[in-house]
């Protein structure tokens, strides 16, 4: 059983209230092979919503702040305990997660300039899953588990 970020299931939850539907994950749900969620939603973040992204802060935390100056770093680790939290109830051990995204992202993440530039780096919730020993992927990496569904 798989964990899949909501969004890419086709469910209009990301920020700018539209979805990144995946016909691989898609494909998964309708096996019974995934289940979908959302760490912003799960949050209480509503939808739309402005765009967040994670900087680092002058003592090296790191934070996210949406576009207008507001820190939201309490929620988006709420919503990744959130998900932890089922995919422990539910035994998955792997997950494949939007790209670049302050919750999702998995291996590059958008730089906290607002500019559409990436860095190194993971989301919220995927630091937050790795660290309890659940495998991350995202879905531009879905071809190389292709043989392991």
């Amino acid at each position: 059983m798989y964990l899949v970020s909501l969004c890419l299931a086709g469910f209009n939850c990301r920020y700018d209230g539209k979805s990144k539907g995946n016909e691989g994950i898609i494909e998964l749900i309708n096996q019974g092979k995934a289940i979908a969620l959302c760490p912003e939603q799960l949050s209480g973040l509503c939808t739309p919503r402005l765009p967040c992204e994670i900087i680092i802060d002058e003592r090296g935390n790191r934070k996210v702040i949406r576009q207008d100056g507001k820190d939201l770093t309490k929620e988006f680790i709420e919503g990744g305990n959130r998900v932890l939290s089922i995919a422990k109830a539910m035994g998955i051990k792997k997950a494949i997660l939007k790209s670049k995204s302050p919750s999702c992202g998995c291996g590059l993440i958008y730089d906290g300039t607002f500019s559409g530039k990436t860095v190194p780096g993971n989301g919220i919730t995927t630091e937050i899953l790795i660290k309890n020993g659940i495998e991350v992927y995202t879905e531009e990496d879905i071809h190389k588990l292709s043989g392991k569904f």
